[in-house]
């Protein structure tokens, strides 16, 4: 019989959705969580982990993120997913959607097929890399004119014989669609179905036709502000009277989700205010958005698949794509909630909360983790005072220690 030792992280500040616990613990056997609270007494045989007066927070949930040192997940191989899920473990996102680009229908069905191996290995191993927890199914279905750095010659509308075949997999849990399409309604029912969370991305919607695709399902919408209608897209679209926007719906609509790239690049201080003082903290996430030029210096890479993405450069700070607009992040989850902590008047709970339990709670993963909490999984961060990951836990395996 193997017996099970407990394990504890004292001495530091431990951080919840609502409150800090100063001089607080969290205490684990085996992959889960039995204890966080003030300092006890604890047995004799419990392995402690000193935090040296640091921060002891929930690994972060990652809902939208591309890949990261050298590798894109739409690279589509086991050791691209494996290097790229491993460098964003090593940035405390201990739990992550791989997410696709438009590429091609292949590409897309290896990159599930790959993803699926990877999780596999990942879950007897977590010193490979951050978990999968599904795939964020995001291109192909774009509309062209809010393709971005995508590659606009692949977006097209949701064809059920594609995304059909990708549901069926069971690996897609979260899934993105452009809501004026041809065939969005089809694809979000199908989704719905599936219980992924639905979101509107990469879009010129009007507000109507985002009332169509909350009627079928959608409430969340990617990357706020970043290709996304506005009053005047929607005026170049319809002329007058002026509309109400993919915006003003999200802002409106108290069901609905959105999320911040908070790299410092992509939005400007008040708008990460707006967004946290209208949304909140309970719908807003941060997410990386990273590309493959995570934890490389600056250069010419390529966004997607490495054989038939699109060229961009970064310069260490963020992605340009060849047009000149932004071509996604090069940062970990760690840096958006620093900036975050530093730029609005969000506290730390909040801050953290937006990075761990409410992508959790989002993408219907919050009753094993996204919080320290009994009974969820010892997915944990120790971090310094300048919000620094100092060592990650992942279902309570030591997987880094910086």
């Amino acid at each position: 019989m193997v017996t099970t030792h407990s394990h504890a992280v004292v001495n530091g500040t431990v951080i919840l959705p609502d409150r800090l616990i100063e001089d607080g613990i969290v205490v684990w056997s085996g992959q889960h969580i039995t204890y966080v609270g003030r300092r006890k007494r604890l047995p004799d045989k419990t392995q402690i982990t000193d935090a040296h007066g640091g921060l002891i927070a929930p690994g972060f949930v990652d809902l939208h993120v591309h890949g990261g040192a050298g590798s894109d997940f739409m690279d589509a191989t086991v050791p691209d997913v494996l290097t790229a899920c491993r460098a964003h473990l090593h940035h405390g996102t201990t739990t992550l959607f791989p997410t696709t680009t438009t590429g091609s229908r292949d590409n897309i069905q290896q990159m599930l097929e790959a993803c699926r191996a990877a999780r596999a290995q990942i879950r007897r191993n977590p010193r490979l890399g951050a978990a999968i927890a599904g795939v964020h199914l995001y291109g192909p279905y774009f509309a062209e004119d809010k393709a971005g750095c995508h590659d606009k010659t692949a977006c097209r509308s949701p064809a059920h014989d594609d995304f059909a075949t990708w549901f069926t997999s069971r690996l897609v849990r979260i899934a993105t669609c452009a809501a004026e399409l041809p065939g969005a309604a089809d694809f979000y029912r199908t989704a719905a179905r599936r219980r992924c969370l639905i979101t509107c991305g990469h879009s010129n919607a009007s507000w109507s036709e985002m009332q169509s695709a909350f009627e079928a399902g959608m409430r969340h919408v990617d990357h706020f502000w970043c290709a996304m209608s506005s009053v005047p897209s929607l005026r170049q679209r319809f002329g007058t009277p002026m509309q109400g926007s993919m915006a003003e719906f999200v802002l409106m609509n108290a069901d609905m989700s959105t999320e911040v790239i908070a790299d410092g690049c992509h939005l400007a201080p008040e708008l990460l205010e707006f967004a946290f003082r209208m949304k909140g903290p309970h719908r807003l996430c941060l997410v990386t958005d990273c590309n493959r030029a995570l934890d490389l210096p600056p250069g010419n890479y390529v966004f997607g698949n490495r054989n038939a993405g699109t060229p961009f450069h970064s310069d260490g700070n963020v992605g340009w794509a060849t047009s000149g607009s932004l071509a996604s992040a090069v940062k970990g989850m760690d840096h958006m909630v620093r900036h975050m902590a530093q730029n609005t008047s969000a506290n730390l709970p909040d801050c953290f909360r937006m990075a761990s339990l409410t992508p959790a709670e989002r993408s219907g993963l919050s009753k094993i983790t996204g919080s320290l909490s009994p009974g969820k999984l010892a997915d944990l961060l120790i971090l310094n005072h300048e919000l620094y990951v100092q060592q990650v836990f992942a279902r309570g395996t030591e997987v880094t220690s910086i």
